[in-house]
């Protein structure tokens, strides 16, 4: 049944959009605080009943079911544990006219079929891959990735830039979980490289804490090779305005994997790159960047 007391139109709650937030962990729950601190008319909903203990404490009506919860209104919010769950919660429940927002982490493909599903059930469905930990929410660094149908981000831009900037990547429903994993990936790359660093250090002269202050501004300053590899991916060349060719960087990084066996640390997190970088060299490409590693990856 519809919660009457939800509505804009009552005189109780303030004219901005109500919606609907299925699954108020912790992630939800930040997303919710942020929602409500707006002013946004919120309805929860979480399968274990005492979870949104936090959320109706601030205001928001807690719903009896999954179904009753979606009737409420028309913008519904899944942040749950994954695909299969927001497929549970959503069973039998009527969706038509809904408009779905899926902030629960999983693959293209898991995207590309709720949103097929969504469809055939009378409803919208826009990805969306959160770039956030719970403390970021409603913080400038906060934002949200975004794909599916076009219409529905722009109709409800303003209520999802309340707890996170929102970001559009395409009409393609799953390019929100694929960035969202490219950028993840990327992120436990660097932490691969940081903690190779701690270990090698580990028991020197060199404190932790002094490691970190050099360590941080190095990477910061690396990370911009992102844009080259972009540009370079695009227009194919790879040796043009090359600083370090593959050539020099395997004649350097003997002196690493050297280095963390005198210390006693496993190569573990470094051999695979460098081996990529070595079987590009021996293919002949000693004259280009590390780009075509891509390509290595990529390889079926």
């Amino acid at each position: 049944m519809t919660d009457h007391s939800l509505s804009a139109d009552s005189p109780t709650t303030t004219s901005r959009t109500p919606l609907t937030l299925l699954g108020t962990g912790t992630m939800g729950t930040a997303l919710g605080r942020a929602w409500l601190a707006a002013g946004h008319p919120l309805t929860v909903w979480n399968r274990t009943p005492q979870r949104t203990a936090a959320l109706t404490a601030e205001g928001a009506v807690a719903a009896g079911s999954a179904a009753e919860a979606v009737a409420a209104n028309r913008l519904v919010v899944t942040c749950l544990l994954d695909d299969a769950s927001v497929g549970d919660t959503l069973e039998g429940v009527d969706l038509s006219g809904r408009d779905l927002v899926d902030l629960t982490t999983g693959t293209p493909a898991e995207a590309r079929a709720r949103s097929d599903r969504a469809k055939a059930r009378g409803a919208r469905l826009l990805d969306g891959g959160i770039m956030a930990v719970p403390p970021m929410i409603g913080t400038p660094g906060a934002f949200v990735l975004y794909s599916g149908h076009r219409a529905v981000f722009e109709e409800h831009r303003d209520v999802l830039g309340v707890p996170a900037r929102p970001e559009y990547v395409g009409a393609d429903p799953g390019l929100a979980a694929l960035a969202d994993v490219a950028l993840l990936s990327g992120m436990y790359g660097m932490f691969a490289g940081i903690t190779h660093a701690f270990a090698l250090v580990d028991g020197s002269d060199l404190a932790p804490g002094d490691l970190a202050a050099l360590l941080v501004p190095w990477l910061n300053a690396m990370s911009g090779m992102a844009h080259g590899t972009a540009e370079r991916l695009v227009s194919g060349d790879r040796t043009t305005g090359v600083v370090s060719n593959l050539a020099m960087q395997v004649a350097g990084v003997g002196t690493l994997l050297r280095t963390a066996e005198e210390q006693g640390v496993s190569a573990a997190l470094l051999s695979p790159y460098v081996d990529l970088m070595r079987r590009r060299l021996a293919d002949g490409h000693g004259e280009e960047d590390t780009t075509g590693l891509v390509g290595l990856l990529r390889a079926r």
